[in-house]
């Protein structure tokens, strides 16, 4: 008796694409006869004999790698499907559509040249894809690391994670597998599982540049490390999609990806303003003083974020006021607006039996509890359905203006494990992965319903949510590794704050609150430590001068986020995307003996210190106990923000600013839009002066964006771009003009004047 058999993809067996597809026949032995395998296969019944099936199994797992095969999707994106890719991954959870016309206004690209070198085969079960690397060739990405900037050589586990083991391992709040290279091209693997990337790390009998071999006992050059050309990415899946970003330069790739997850984000004028967020277990009342504490004392507010108190009950959460503290909700968020302060709301997206839609919600979620509080599965629409009329009603229709989600991260010790079932089929690692950006999608779309923008925090993050409007923080304290992660939020498409909570000295609270101020989002986090900006009497006056500088710089950093939006460009982001920027290539040898440290040797230095905030400014901040610092100025003329003095051009400088200033520069030309001091952000069709400032020797040239500032109305072309220039007149004088207003669009520009830093 003859059997058929089938190796079809049906049988859920994890072949390469070119696995045999056509029925054969084999005798089936005799053990086998009365365990026979039976299949659909085309609508007709197949019976496979098991010890075959087996026997192609184990061969499956063994086909050699192949080139993948590209097709350009749109200008300058390239896509390659490898096996059978899940239906549920990053980009449709997030479910961002590609900004077309702004990615084919960048024009045609260059087929990177690694695409034809890039190969996967299916290893065990799993993708396994590999990456050539050439021998000068920086590695930047693959998620928000804290720790460094270059990532050549790391092997990083991407799994969504809160950062707590003060090394960058890949379990972070967005682990996000896009990558840039040095070379001007980006990558990005398009998977919801948790995912392996050994960047450069290992070296392969088969290398095209092999490490030259070494003796370690007489040559001082030996490396644990020996150098590798590849790269290689696990995903526990049977197929995986594989996206090519191409430059021309690092930062094209970056605005590519950006665009292609649909643009960054472009928060309401007040998102940019400044943020307190009060004490956990704050009244109506105590929050109704602390705005007035700030008006008295002359310090902008624009929204104060309320902690977990609010709720009647918390971890798990119940998603309705507690009548003790705030007895009457609309009342009080009424009378917040009335001052010109919105209210954020604390929450996570756990559900209390004492929520009224637990028994509604229960069906629709997971295996099992977070804090005793059910997980809804937001991957269904009707999970989200529910979820989002409680909040609805009870919240944000009585003028409630953002939130901040805690916990949709991590730790392994308090939520849901990986054997974790939930009612969509959507595996526990998937679902984690993508829990972030479902729950901002959620809150975001009934925004979006009300033509309302909104902003506010977020504990975890993925790919395709770059246009959401949400920062990512952590309960991570480190100033110098909040920078970095500041740095590096810009290969990932997401935002990052380095937010302030507490400090020991003056000194620390004055420089944490300092490059603050230079961040998407400039905050106090005082829901634990109840601090003010004030806190510290010593350094109140520069607090004060800094929290009004964020309100005076709210027309660049506007315009920055635009650009974000319209052109991919993230309006915080590292040196290496600068143009003419030189990196510091010297090695050293860390200062450990042989003894302390057995596989010794040297590092190459990186910049994960300061960063470039829009088009024009150089942040270097300054750390506690610090009087001095190295900045390095890339390629052209440098000068100094505050006096407009040469600094530099293409060189590395050390500055002594004092306690007093966080050094910022500006290159040649530059042109600063800086608004009147206001305590709050200005509302649609309210008109504020500015003053535009200009930097250096060169001519200057600068697109002011202009739009009301709240709706999405500028999502159907209601904007307005304002050109500025300066350029001098006969008399060999700095003259300054700006176009006037767009007939019938947003004009919230007042008086022009214009100041020259550089005499």
């Amino acid at each position: 008796m003859k059997h058929s058999f089938s190796a079809r993809a049906d049988f859920h067996i994890p072949l390469s694409p070119l696995h045999p597809t056509t029925l054969f026949t084999s005798p089936c032995p005799p053990a086998c006869r009365q365990t026979r395998l039976q299949r659909e296969n085309g609508g007709k019944r197949v019976f496979v004999c098991p010890v075959i099936f087996i026997l192609l199994l184990f061969l499956t797992t063994t086909i050699s790698a192949q080139t993948l095969q590209w097709q350009e999707i749109t200008q300058g994106v390239w896509k390659s499907s490898y096996g059978k890719p899940d239906a549920f991954n990053l980009l449709s959870a997030a479910g961002s559509q590609p900004n077309q016309a702004a990615i084919e206004k960048m024009g045609k690209a260059s087929l990177p040249p690694i695409m034809n070198d890039i190969k996967a085969e299916t290893i065990n079960g799993q993708v396994y894809l590999r990456f050539p690397l050439a021998r000068d060739e920086q590695i930047f990405g693959l998620g928000l690391h804290f720790k460094a900037v270059h990532q050549r050589g790391k092997i990083l586990d991407l799994r969504m994670d809160h950062y707590s083991e003060n090394k960058d391992v890949g379990r972070t709040h967005a682990p996000v597998p896009f990558y840039v290279s040095s070379l001007g091209y980006g990558v990005f693997i398009n998977t919801a599982e948790f995912l392996t990337v050994y960047v450069g790390s290992a070296v392969r009998k088969d290398s095209k540049d092999p490490p030259e071999v070494k003796d370690r006992n007489t040559d001082r050059t030996w490396s644990s490390h020996p150098y590798s050309d590849v790269l290689e990415a696990l995903i526990p899946a049977n197929g995986v999609e594989v996206y090519i970003f191409a430059g021309p330069t690092p930062l094209d790739a970056v605005r590519r990806y950006n665009l292609y997850c649909g643009g960054g984000c472009l928060p309401p004028r007040w998102g940019l303003g400044f943020t307190q967020r009060v004490h956990r277990l704050y009244t109506a009342n105590q929050v109704i003083e602390e705005a007035n504490e700030f008006e008295k004392r002359g310090f902008p507010l624009d929204f104060i974020g309320l902690e977990p108190g609010w709720q009647s009950r918390a971890y798990p959460c119940t998603f309705e006021w507690d009548k003790g503290r705030f007895p009457d909700p609309a009342g009080f968020v009424q009378t917040m607006l009335k001052k010109g302060v919105r209210i954020n709301l604390w929450t996570n997206p756990y559900v209390s039996p004492e929520s009224p839609i637990f028994k509604e919600i229960e069906p629709l979620t997971g295996s099992h509890t977070v804090w005793c509080g059910v997980v809804p599965d937001f991957s269904l629409p009707k999970a989200r359905e529910i979820f989002a009329a409680q909040i609805k009603k009870s919240q944000i229709d009585i003028g409630v203006s953002g939130y901040k989600f805690d916990e949709v991260d991590g730790n392994d010790n308090y939520l849901w494990p990986d054997v974790a079932t939930f009612p969509s089929g959507n595996s526990a690692t998937k679902l984690r992965s993508t829990y972030g950006v479902l729950t901002m999608k959620l809150t975001d779309a009934i925004y979006r319903q009300r033509n309302q923008r909104t902003y506010g925090l977020v504990r975890g993050t993925n790919a395709g949510g770059n246009n959401l409007p949400y920062v990512i923080y952590n309960d991570y304290y480190s100033h110098q590794d909040f920078i970095t992660a500041l740095i590096n939020s810009c290969f990932c498409g997401v935002l990052w704050t380095p937010e302030v909570r507490s400090s020991r000295t003056g000194e620390e609270w004055l420089r944490r609150f300092q490059s603050n101020i230079f961040s998407p989002l400039a905050m106090i986090n005082a829901w634990s430590s109840g601090t003010k900006p004030w806190s510290f009497d010593s350094v109140t006056t520069q607090v004060q001068y800094y929290a009004n500088l964020r309100m005076q710089l709210m027309p660049y950093f506007y315009t920055a986020f635009a650009l974000y939006h319209f052109e991919g460009t993230p309006p915080f982001r590292a040196m290496v995307l600068e143009a003419g920027f030189q990196t510091d290539n010297t090695t050293e040898i860390r200062n450990q003996s042989l003894e302390a440290n057995p596989y010794l040797e040297a590092v190459g230095r990186e910049c994960r210190d300061q960063y470039m905030a829009g088009d024009y400014l150089l942040v270097a901040p300054m750390f506690t106990g610090e009087t001095s610092r190295r900045v390095i100025l890339p390629q052209g003329r440098w000068y100094d923000f505050y006096t407009g003095e040469f600094a530099g051009e293409s060189q590395v400088i050390t500055v002594k600013p004092g306690l007093d200033r966080i050094p910022v520069f500006v290159k040649d030309g530059g042109l600063i839009p800086m608004m009147e001091n206001r305590l709050h952000a200005p509302a649609n069709g309210d008109k504020a002066a500015i003053e535009i400032r200009h930097y250096g020797e060169k001519p200057g040239h600068y697109l002011l964006y202009d739009d009301d500032g709240e709706t999405y109305d500028y999502e159907k072309g209601i904007y307005t771009w304002r050109e500025i220039t300066v350029t001098k007149n006969r008399k060999g004088q700095w003259e300054g003009a700006i176009s006037k207003p767009e007939k019938g669009k947003p004009d919230n520009i007042g008086k022009v004047t214009y100041r020259f830093m550089t005499l």
